[in-house]
Protein backbone atom coordinates (compact mmCIF):
# COMPACT_ATOMS: atom_id res chain seq x y z
CA UNK A 1 0.00 0.00 0.00
CA UNK A 2 2.67 2.32 0.99
CA UNK A 3 4.32 1.24 -1.99
CA UNK A 4 1.27 2.33 -4.27
CA UNK A 5 0.97 5.73 -2.48
CA UNK A 6 4.74 6.79 -3.54
CA UNK A 7 4.21 5.94 -6.72
CA UNK A 8 1.00 7.66 -7.25
CA UNK A 9 2.86 10.80 -5.52
CA UNK A 10 6.06 10.59 -7.99
CA UNK A 11 3.36 10.51 -11.02
CA UNK A 12 1.38 13.08 -10.08
CA UNK A 13 4.86 15.52 -9.41
CA UNK A 14 5.75 14.49 -12.60
CA UNK A 15 2.62 15.72 -14.33
CA UNK A 16 3.39 18.76 -12.50
CA UNK A 17 7.03 19.70 -13.27
CA UNK A 18 6.11 18.28 -17.23
CA UNK A 19 2.92 20.96 -17.06
CA UNK A 20 4.98 23.92 -15.93
CA UNK A 21 7.91 23.18 -18.30
CA UNK A 22 5.94 23.82 -21.50
CA UNK A 23 4.17 26.60 -20.11
CA UNK A 24 7.80 28.28 -19.31
CA UNK A 25 8.06 27.16 -23.14
CA UNK A 26 5.33 28.67 -24.29
CA UNK A 27 6.11 31.83 -22.95
CA UNK A 28 9.91 32.14 -23.79
CA UNK A 29 7.96 31.49 -27.43
CA UNK A 30 5.85 34.35 -26.95
CA UNK A 31 8.29 36.87 -25.67
CA UNK A 32 10.65 35.66 -28.98
CA UNK A 33 7.88 36.25 -31.31
CA UNK A 34 6.92 39.91 -29.55
CA UNK A 35 10.73 40.46 -30.04
CA UNK A 36 10.64 39.77 -33.11
CA UNK A 37 7.77 40.96 -33.81
CA UNK A 38 8.69 44.54 -32.21
CA UNK A 39 12.15 44.17 -34.40
CA UNK A 40 10.19 43.84 -37.71
CA UNK A 41 8.07 46.97 -36.86
CA UNK A 42 10.91 48.62 -36.62
CA UNK A 43 12.92 48.20 -39.41
CA UNK A 44 9.54 48.72 -41.32
CA UNK A 45 9.61 52.22 -39.67
CA UNK A 46 12.87 52.98 -41.00
CA UNK A 47 12.52 51.60 -44.36
CA UNK A 48 9.49 53.78 -44.67
CA UNK A 49 11.03 57.11 -43.29
CA UNK A 50 14.49 56.54 -45.68
CA UNK A 51 12.15 56.04 -48.74
CA UNK A 52 10.01 59.15 -47.79
CA UNK A 53 13.60 60.90 -47.22
CA UNK A 54 14.84 59.78 -50.67
CA UNK A 55 11.69 60.57 -52.22
CA UNK A 56 11.87 64.40 -51.43
CA UNK A 57 14.81 65.65 -53.43
CA UNK A 58 11.91 64.29 -56.62
CA UNK A 59 9.37 66.15 -55.86
CA UNK A 60 8.56 68.56 -58.49
CA UNK A 61 9.51 71.99 -58.01
CA UNK A 62 6.82 75.02 -58.05
CA UNK A 63 6.73 77.38 -60.89
CA UNK A 64 7.39 80.99 -60.63
CA UNK A 65 4.98 81.85 -62.88
CA UNK A 66 4.83 85.75 -64.36
CA UNK A 67 1.49 87.04 -66.08
CA UNK A 68 2.23 88.62 -69.13
CA UNK A 69 0.00 90.35 -71.52
CA UNK A 70 0.54 89.03 -75.18
CA UNK A 71 1.24 92.03 -77.79
CA UNK A 72 1.48 89.73 -80.98
CA UNK A 73 3.19 86.66 -81.95
CA UNK A 74 6.28 87.25 -84.40
CA UNK A 75 7.40 83.86 -85.47
CA UNK A 76 7.24 80.27 -84.55
CA UNK A 77 9.59 81.12 -81.24
CA UNK A 78 8.85 84.69 -80.18
CA UNK A 79 6.25 87.02 -79.08
CA UNK A 80 5.76 90.08 -77.66
CA UNK A 81 4.05 90.46 -74.60
CA UNK A 82 3.30 93.74 -72.25
CA UNK A 83 6.20 92.92 -68.91
CA UNK A 84 5.87 95.44 -66.23
CA UNK A 85 4.16 97.32 -68.02
CA UNK A 86 6.28 97.66 -71.23
CA UNK A 87 6.56 96.17 -74.40
CA UNK A 88 9.16 93.25 -74.71
CA UNK A 89 10.38 90.82 -77.16
CA UNK A 90 10.49 86.55 -75.82
CA UNK A 91 12.50 84.56 -76.93
CA UNK A 92 11.41 80.78 -76.42
CA UNK A 93 14.29 78.92 -74.51
CA UNK A 94 15.75 75.57 -75.77
CA UNK A 95 13.93 75.60 -78.98
CA UNK A 96 14.34 76.50 -82.71
CA UNK A 97 11.91 77.10 -85.73
CA UNK A 98 12.46 77.44 -89.02
CA UNK A 99 12.88 81.40 -90.01
CA UNK A 100 9.95 83.33 -91.36
CA UNK A 101 11.81 86.91 -90.86
CA UNK A 102 15.09 86.93 -90.28
CA UNK A 103 16.80 89.26 -92.34
CA UNK A 104 18.94 88.32 -94.83
CA UNK A 105 17.31 84.79 -94.91
CA UNK A 106 14.66 83.14 -96.72
CA UNK A 107 11.25 81.27 -96.13
CA UNK A 108 12.41 78.47 -94.63
CA UNK A 109 10.11 74.91 -94.91
CA UNK A 110 7.64 74.82 -91.83
CA UNK A 111 8.21 78.17 -90.61
CA UNK A 112 4.72 79.25 -91.66
CA UNK A 113 3.99 76.10 -89.68
CA UNK A 114 5.48 76.95 -86.30
CA UNK A 115 4.36 80.82 -86.59
CA UNK A 116 1.10 79.42 -87.45
CA UNK A 117 0.33 77.04 -84.76
CA UNK A 118 2.53 79.51 -82.04
CA UNK A 119 0.49 82.27 -82.44
CA UNK A 120 -2.75 79.84 -82.33
CA UNK A 121 -1.20 78.93 -78.99
CA UNK A 122 -0.54 82.35 -77.48
CA UNK A 123 -3.69 83.29 -79.05
CA UNK A 124 -6.31 81.21 -77.59
CA UNK A 125 -7.60 83.60 -75.21
CA UNK A 126 -5.99 81.65 -71.88
CA UNK A 127 -3.64 83.00 -69.45
CA UNK A 128 -0.22 83.92 -70.32
CA UNK A 129 3.01 83.51 -68.47
CA UNK A 130 6.83 83.40 -68.59
CA UNK A 131 8.81 81.76 -66.48
CA UNK A 132 12.38 82.26 -65.85
CA UNK A 133 15.59 79.71 -65.81
CA UNK A 134 18.64 80.36 -63.22
CA UNK A 135 20.53 82.10 -65.50
CA UNK A 136 20.47 85.13 -67.49
CA UNK A 137 17.09 86.91 -68.44
CA UNK A 138 18.38 88.51 -71.59
CA UNK A 139 20.68 87.39 -74.19
CA UNK A 140 22.50 89.68 -76.50
CA UNK A 141 19.64 91.01 -78.16
CA UNK A 142 18.02 92.55 -75.17
CA UNK A 143 15.37 89.70 -75.61
CA UNK A 144 13.76 88.08 -72.52
CA UNK A 145 14.50 84.41 -72.41
CA UNK A 146 11.64 82.36 -71.19
CA UNK A 147 9.73 79.27 -70.30
CA UNK A 148 6.04 80.19 -72.03
CA UNK A 149 2.60 78.97 -70.91
CA UNK A 150 -0.88 79.28 -71.56
CA UNK A 151 -3.14 78.30 -68.74
CA UNK A 152 -0.47 76.35 -67.46
CA UNK A 153 0.67 74.10 -70.75
CA UNK A 154 4.09 74.54 -72.17
CA UNK A 155 4.02 76.50 -75.70
CA UNK A 156 8.00 74.78 -75.90
CA UNK A 157 7.04 71.41 -75.74
CA UNK A 158 3.28 71.38 -78.11
CA UNK A 159 5.98 72.79 -80.66
CA UNK A 160 8.57 70.13 -80.18
CA UNK A 161 6.17 67.44 -79.78
CA UNK A 162 4.59 68.68 -83.17
CA UNK A 163 7.71 68.63 -85.07
CA UNK A 164 7.48 72.15 -85.29
CA UNK A 165 10.80 72.83 -83.40
CA UNK A 166 14.02 71.54 -82.43
CA UNK A 167 15.83 71.66 -79.00
CA UNK A 168 18.30 74.26 -79.92
CA UNK A 169 20.50 77.04 -77.97
CA UNK A 170 21.56 74.83 -74.62
CA UNK A 171 23.21 77.15 -72.76
CA UNK A 172 23.79 76.39 -68.39
CA UNK A 173 22.54 77.01 -65.95
CA UNK A 174 19.46 77.43 -68.66
CA UNK A 175 18.30 74.25 -69.08
CA UNK A 176 15.94 73.15 -66.68
CA UNK A 177 13.67 71.39 -68.69
CA UNK A 178 16.59 70.00 -71.10
CA UNK A 179 15.60 66.47 -70.50
CA UNK A 180 12.17 66.93 -71.18
CA UNK A 181 12.01 68.73 -74.28
CA UNK A 182 14.65 65.87 -75.51
CA UNK A 183 11.80 63.38 -75.02
CA UNK A 184 9.65 65.69 -76.61
CA UNK A 185 11.87 66.24 -79.62
CA UNK A 186 12.71 62.60 -79.66
CA UNK A 187 9.17 61.35 -80.71
CA UNK A 188 8.61 63.25 -83.17
CA UNK A 189 11.23 62.39 -84.48
CA UNK A 190 10.34 59.13 -84.22
CA UNK A 191 7.33 59.66 -85.74
CA UNK A 192 8.61 61.75 -88.35
CA UNK A 193 6.51 65.13 -88.10
CA UNK A 194 6.85 67.92 -89.75
CA UNK A 195 10.58 69.39 -90.10
CA UNK A 196 11.84 65.37 -89.10
CA UNK A 197 10.10 64.39 -92.26
CA UNK A 198 12.97 65.34 -94.98
CA UNK A 199 15.79 63.65 -94.48
CA UNK A 200 18.95 66.55 -93.97
CA UNK A 201 16.64 68.90 -93.24
CA UNK A 202 17.38 69.51 -89.47
CA UNK A 203 21.23 69.85 -88.49
CA UNK A 204 22.83 70.83 -85.27
CA UNK A 205 23.46 74.29 -86.97
CA UNK A 206 19.43 75.08 -87.87
CA UNK A 207 17.56 73.88 -91.00
CA UNK A 208 18.57 73.38 -94.83
CA UNK A 209 16.66 74.65 -97.78
CA UNK A 210 14.62 77.09 -98.62
CA UNK A 211 10.74 77.86 -99.60
CA UNK A 212 10.56 77.65 -103.13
Amino acid sequence: MKKILISMIAIVLSITLAACGSNHAAKNHSDSNGTEQVSQDTQSNEYNQTEQKAGTPHSKKQKKLVNVTLDRAIDGDTIKVIYNGKKDTVRYLLVDTPETKKPNSCVQPYGEDASKRNKELVNSGGKLQLEFDKGDRRDKYGRLLAYVYVDGKSVQETLLKEGLARVAYVYEPNTTYIDQFRQDEQEAKSEKLSIWSKNGYVTNRGFNGCVK
